[in-house]
């Protein structure tokens, strides 16, 4: 039996990347996953990807209070419960100079990834104080969350991750006398569409090797941040609150780079986009 055996999850931006992994994690743990994207086709593809019944795809712009929702009531619906909601939703903005930032642009990310995480924390909370008082809530932090971490070139994203985990933290204190357990996961630095260089900015040009070292270094497959989620949804957490986990905690961080020299002689870094 898994450990998440007979639980529900919604984990939102689950179409690819982290949140894929994160819910193919669970579904091999035992839980039915809810896979949202703003995209249909996105979400179409993502449920062809799973074991029949396992998932159930549903289109959802997290920027949209209505449309969460619709996502939460209609969840619980068809599984008849949730056991847990994560937060994975977000964007970045261009690689790029504050001085040479699209404001619009700029805002987008602001928007993407505080006010969806609201949204979806709200929905979430409201949820499990009416239907569910031992829910789970995971929002996501990322570079710019951790003390002395900075995010130069990209300052929309940093700025939104060190947003989040002052919210959760607030959220978690708010609901501290209920069996509520609210959390923040680091995914660590993982290759996906949001860091790929495909189509480099000139700022970005500019800075590539260092970026690609930095990658080689201390990206690693989200199956990492995948484990970590698992473990927060499962009974490890129950009863515990403002809990906050990193794949890419300080000896992690010192391991990979310990090994990267290694890694580069015998050519095992893993470059492969998620």
């Amino acid at each position: 039996m898994g450990r998440l055996e007979g639980k529900v999850a919604i984990v939102t931006g689950s179409s690819r990347g982290i949140g894929n992994a994160i819910a193919h994690a669970f579904v091999s743990e035992g839980a039915k996953v809810v896979v949202t994207s703003s995209s249909r086709t996105n979400v179409e593809a993502a449920v062809a990807g799973f074991p029949e019944g396992s998932v159930h795809g549903r289109v959802c712009d997290v920027l949209s209070r209505g449309e969460v929702q619709a996502l939460v009531a209609e969840s619980a619906e068809r599984f008849g419960r949730i056991d847990c909601f994560i937060n994975n939703a977000g964007i970045s903005d261009p690689f790029c100079s504050l001085a040479e930032s699209d404001p619009d642009a700029w805002g987008r990310v602001i928007d993407t990834n505080i006010k969806g995480t609201y949204n979806g924390s709200r929905a979430a909370i409201r949820y499990f104080l009416c239907e569910n008082p031992h829910g789970k809530l995971i929002n996501m932090a990322g570079s710019g969350t951790d003390s002395g971490s900075n995010t130069p070139w990209i300052s929309a994203y940093g700025a939104t991750k060190a947003a989040v985990a002052r919210f959760t933290h607030a959220v978690a204190a708010e609901y501290r006398h209920t069996p509520i357990s609210v959390m923040l996961l680091h995914p660590g630095l993982v290759r996906t569409a949001m860091v790929s260089a495909e189509n480099p900015t000139p700022e970005l040009q500019k800075q590539l090797a260092t970026f690609n070292t930095i990658l080689d270094i201390f990206a690693q497959p989200p199956s990492v941040a995948a484990g970590l989620a698992v473990r927060m949804a499962s009974g490890w957490s129950d009863g515990k609150t403002d809990i906050y986990l990193s794949a890419l905690s300080g000896m992690r961080k010192k391991r990979l780079l310990l090994t990267f020299p290694f890694r580069k002689i015998f050519n095992t870094i893993d470059r492969q986009t998620y």
